[in-house]
């Protein structure tokens, strides 16, 4: 499973979507990426690639593309 595939199936586990749904999305813009889904989508991120988010990181993850800027922070290349 290649990093990618790995990111898209945390928004598909954490938020209930389709993986294929999960490119372009932004925090809450759908019903399911509040701030329960957002926590739950840090924590499958945080058990897919073996990292632990910093605070300021949790609270910048604002879209998808965001959150792919902020995984190379950690050497997680998507």
């Amino acid at each position: 499973m290649t990093n990618r595939e790995k990111y898209e199936n945390a928004f598909s586990e954490a938020l209930g979507i389709e993986p294929a749904q999960a490119k372009g999305l932004e925090y809450q813009g759908i019903q399911e990426w509040d701030s329960i889904g957002h926590m739950e989508l840090v924590s499958a991120l945080e058990d897919a690639f073996g990292i632990e988010m910093e605070t300021d990181d949790i609270v910048d993850f604002s879209s998808y593309d965001k959150g792919i800027e902020i995984l190379s922070k950690y050497g997680v290349v998507i």
